[in-house]
């Protein structure tokens, strides 16, 4: 179990264990829930709205398949513009 004593304005140092726990490092933002007098922390990264596409739920699930796909030596290989265009004919 970690501690932390709360100093003047509330403010608190997460202790190296919880902050690896939770993902974050200094900058990022983290997030309270409080539900039935249990509090909840979560670690928050925040992305840059012009790469929030990447981390929809479709691309990735499209990320997930494509890792299996590689793993599973499910791909193709072409040495050439030329070979790769005409294998998108077949």
């Amino acid at each position: 179990m970690a501690r932390a004593k709360l100093r003047d304005k509330g403010q608190l140092t997460l202790p190296a264990d919880v902050r690896a726990a939770l993902g974050v490092d200094e900058g990022d933002t983290v997030e309270f829930e409080v539900q039935d007098g249990v509090v909840t922390l979560h670690g928050l990264k925040m992305i840059p709205a012009d790469q929030a596409w990447f981390w929809t739920d479709s691309w990735q699930r499209g990320e997930r398949e494509a890792s299996e796909d590689i793993a599973a030596r499910r791909t193709t290989v072409h040495k050439s513009a030329d070979e790769f265009l005409t294998s998108l004919n077949d």
